[in-house]
């Protein structure tokens, strides 16, 4: 045994005791304490928004710097691998490409090169992992490497391809997953990208741990799909089949909650059949062993509409044994089922699907995937039983499960070593860390460690506690500091400890001197100067006194400040009351010139009280951020405030504000209120709680109460026709020169009021006239006339609200986005032409139009965006039409409630004082 030592006896142990006593207090006071705290903070906690989707890594291989990227924020793979160089690849080849396959990393030197990924969601959860690779002559000699790439201690892939990627569903042991690529000898190895995503834990749920994608297509698709059309980012390879009939649905499917494969609405609405229930959809697909398990998943939705029938299927999967399924489909609703098998001896997977027993409907699929179960049993990981925690006695037990691997991550990261420490520590045995010795089994144990002379510095880890069958650990001649650590004696089968020639202090745990007398251990501390290696050390009484002293002064003072901040507190809570109060009459000072006085002007300071200090944003525009406030009696309002880059006068502005707060009408939002003071320009406005009707029309966000209602929805078209009050009952009247459904707002009751009329004068900027100025509409709501001659009339209002009509019986927005960008009159106008009205009809409003009122609305909204003005009818006309719209779908829906006409009530500007005649609006 090398060890030596003095020989000291220890001092009384009553100093022993008041340290104990004084400590085990002011841990049980500060634990108390903290609890209240905590309890406190979690009150007040709140969850801040993600950059990325949650469970999402995205890897640039090679990137300087993050980015965002179709919603996604893709990071430098610098936090992720120690080694290899960045490249771009070559020039001719970049320019089209996106920009996670414009550069690589590349691997000249070393056998093995890992990246370590670390998912939040940790072991035992399913991920997607999908690593990408372009060549892209990245190295200037126009050949392709060939390389293998592990995940884990397996093999995933051989990457002999110069562009493509391998993806797989992963289920890992550990928190941790390893990506590695290793040099075979032909050429360097290079990743581009590197992705995982994680799933939901009830879905491609098999006994492998891995499943390998192998196809994944989208039957009838026309382009790939990816993130967020699919919310996991799988990808979707489209698949047309000449002598299949493709159906297409432009509903929606209904995605319930209870769906967790989450297939693409996009997907679903495309699919494939075959001409009769006589004939049955197959595929062939070659493979490459006839030995490994395949997994098959089908994704079904009935995107046809059948009268008293269901479509109801056989799904078969013939390989060395069958696999047979049935399937009923229900209209608009996903469906997927798996099945699994072998391939026959040729390597051939067959499936097809045919028409159920019974079943006249011939068969049909929209999708499905194809994944190869991939052999795990490379594990090197061996659950452990971590020793058992004890906080000062106080705390209780606990039992954790600890991974060899997991602890010696720990030790690299703590030890920061570089070495050749990357991937499996123990897999494949050729590659396995320099300084390991580990066992021979396929589930690999370490059973010595020797980092002697390796420039450690330091404390030893404690990660070590968790290599149960660590036999020899030698971490002599280094720098190590600290003392001794006590976890060393639950090693149970250490027989070798070698801690000479380092910085250790205090003295060695006396179970292990005992060990060491015993002889069950070899133990060498030597050449550590303020090191105790005896049973018997001096008690450093110098250095525990001062601990003793320290926790004895914070036993006292702790209670003193804890009082301190209850009377602090409390105080602090009457003056905020105090405040609270002032600001209450305050904010019923403002309600009472707003809403009950002629006076409509407020301070700027009264702006932020009733806006809580502009806390919340509800809206931006082209003449800036929309705040939410609320008056002493609860009443809501929507405060606009002027951006810097209008620099109307204030005379000017002032006169433009009061004319608007005295405009009033059920259909149109009423403004309340303004400031103008210095910079500081705003108007305040009733407060519309559902929204703007943009949001109500797009996608899945139409719902059926106001969408699928058709009388609702002419109902509210004949709202929105409260421009008709702006152009004649306003004198002069008013143009609103910025009409779109994004300005047509919702309140309580779902009723359309227009919102922003006149805002293009009362913001307007310096260079505006009053006769001519720059378009200030909306791109795909502009009269194209305004850019002939400049000037904005009420026949370019009515152009306006025909496109909002179009947006109203089509669903579309203005302008139709696609490989071609098109207007949504240009895009109706054939369909019109040609009679075949329903084509453009929203879906969501089939089962609910009438079709005589749907002829009548979408002539009327033709007749609106004619290309001349006087072939456009008035607002008075178009309101007229709208009403005998609503009469028709009247008649043939006697349950609507009955809507009257109101005519319109003339009203004059002179009541203001003002005598200006001021141009049309």
């Amino acid at each position: 045994m090398d060890y030596v030592g003095n020989g000291h006896k220890f001092p009384s142990t009553k100093i022993c005791l008041l340290f104990k006593s004084c400590f085990i207090f002011f841990c049980l006071f500060t634990i108390l304490f903290n609890s209240k705290l905590a309890a406190g903070y979690a009150y007040g906690a709140r969850n801040l928004a993600s950059d990325t989707p949650s469970g999402f890594i995205s890897i640039d291989c090679g990137a300087n710097e993050d980015y965002m990227d179709n919603g996604i924020l893709y990071k430098s793979d610098r936090d992720f691998v120690d080694t290899g160089i960045n490249q771009p690849v070559s020039p001719n080849i970049s320019r089209n490409l996106r920009p996670q396959l414009k550069n690589v990393r590349s691997f000249p030197e070393g056998r093995r090169n890992c990246y370590v990924l670390k998912p939040e969601n940790g072991k035992d959860n399913t991920y997607l992992i999908r690593a990408s690779f372009l060549y892209g002559n990245y190295d200037r000699k126009n050949t392709t490497p060939i390389f293998d790439l592990y995940l884990g201690s397996n093999l995933w892939w051989t990457v002999d391809w110069d562009n493509g990627y391998v993806e797989t569903l992963y289920t890992p042991s550990t928190d941790y997953i390893t990506v590695c690529l290793f040099n075979t000898s032909k050429g360097v190895p290079y990743i581009s990208t590197l992705e995982l995503r994680h799933l939901d834990n009830t879905i491609y749920r098999t006994p492998a741990r891995a499943l390998v994608t192998m196809q994944r297509l989208d039957i009838g698709g026309r382009s790939n799909l990816r993130y967020p059309a699919d919310v996991y980012d799988r990808i979707w390879n489209p698949l047309n089949v000449d002598t299949l009939n493709s159906s297409v649905t432009n509903s929606s499917i209904s995605q319930g909650n209870n769906d967790a494969y989450k297939i693409p609405d996009t997907m679903l609405r495309t699919a494939a059949k075959e001409q009769n229930a006589s004939c049955s959809l197959i595929y062939f697909w070659e493979t490459q062993s006839s030995s490994a398990q395949f997994y098959v998943y089908f994704h079904f939705a009935e995107i046809e509409k059948l009268v008293g029938k269901k479509r109801r299927l056989k799904v078969d999967l013939t390989g060395q044994r069958n696999a047979t399924t049935n399937a009923t489909l229900d209209y608009l609703k996903p469906l997927s089922l798996s099945l699994n098998g072998t391939p026959d001896n040729a390597g051939q997977l067959q499936f097809s699907i045919s028409a159920a027993e019974g079943s006249d409907l011939p068969p049909l699929l929209n999708g499905f995937e194809i994944y190869a179960a991939k052999d795990m049993r490379n594990a090197s990981t061996v659950p452990v039983e971590g020793t058992h925690l004890l906080f000062l006695s106080l705390l209780p037990k606990f039992l954790i499960l600890f991974c060899v691997s997991d602890a010696m991550m720990g030790v690299k990261g703590e030890f920061k070593l570089i070495r050749n420490w990357e991937g499996d520590p123990c897999f494949p045995s050729e590659l396995s860390w320099s300084g390991l010795t580990c066992s021979n089994s396929s589930a690999s144990n370490i059973l010595s460690i020797n980092l002697s002379s390796s420039n450690l510095t330091g404390k030893i880890p404690a990660s070590i506690a968790n290599l149960r069958e660590i036999t020899s650990l030698d971490l002599s001649n280094n720098e190590l500091t600290g003392e001794v650590p006590e976890f060393l004696v639950n090693l149970p089968n250490l027989r070798n400890l070698n801690l000479t020639s380092n910085k250790f202090t205090g003295s060695v745990p006396k179970a292990l001197l005992q060990r060491a007398e015993a002889g069950s251990l070899i133990l060498s501390v030597g050449e550590n100067p303020d090191l105790c290696t005896s049973l018997k050390c001096p008690y450093n009484l110098k250095k525990y006194l001062a601990l003793i002293i320290i926790a004895c002064i914070l036993a006292v003072l702790l209670p003193i400040v804890v009082f301190a901040l209850v009377i602090y507190k409390r105080r602090r809570q009457r003056g905020i009351s105090l405040i609270s109060s002032a600001s209450e009459n305050l904010k019923r000072e403002i309600e009472e010139r707003l809403l009950k006085s002629k006076n409509r002007q407020v301070r700027y300071s009264e702006i932020l009280l009733i806006s809580d200090n502009l806390k919340t944003t509800i809206g931006e525009g082209g003449f800036g951020k929309v705040y939410y406030g609320t008056l002493s009696d609860k009443t809501q309002v929507a405060i606009k405030l002027l951006s810097a880059s209008s620099r109307q006068g204030s005379n000017e502005f002032k006169a433009e504000a009061q004319i608007l707060t005295i405009v009033h009408h059920r259909n149109l939002v009423s403004l309340i209120g303004y400031c103008d003071e210095a910079e500081n320009k705003a108007l305040i406005y009733e407060f519309m709680p559902n929204g703007n009707l943009r949001k109500h029309l797009s996608g899945n966000c139409r719902t059926k109460d106001f969408a699928l209602e058709y009388m609702h929805f002419v109902k509210s078209s004949k709202q929105i026709a409260g421009l008709e009050y702006l152009h004649s009952g306003c004198k002069p009247p008013i143009i609103h020169r910025d009409m779109k459904t994004s300005n047509i707002l919702l309140n309580e009751r779902m009723q359309a009021k227009i919102s922003d009329f006149g805002l293009s004068r009362v913001f307007a900027n310096e260079s505006d006239t009053h006769l001519s100025t720059c378009p200030a509409g909306t791109f795909g709501y502009v009269d194209p006339l305004i850019h002939l001659s400049g000037n904005f009339t009420k026949k370019s209002d009515v152009y306006s609200f025909g496109v909002v009509l179009f947006e109203l019986v089509t669903g579309q927005p203005a302008i139709i986005k696609g490989e071609y960008n098109i207007h949504i009159v240009d895009w109706a106008k054939p369909f019109i032409e040609e009679g075949n009205i329903q084509n453009i009809v929203d879906p969501r409003l089939e089962d609910t139009a009438e079709s005589c009122s749907v002829g009548k609305f979408v002539e009327l909204a033709l007749s609106c965006t004619l290309p001349t003005t006087a072939e456009r009818p008035d607002m008075s006309d178009v309101v007229s039409q709208l009403i005998e719209c609503l009469k028709m779908v009247q008649d043939k829906m006697p349950n609507m409630p009955q809507i009257t006409s109101h005519r319109i009530e003339e009203f004059s500007y002179n009541s203001i004082g003002s005598e200006s005649v001021f141009s049309p609006r």
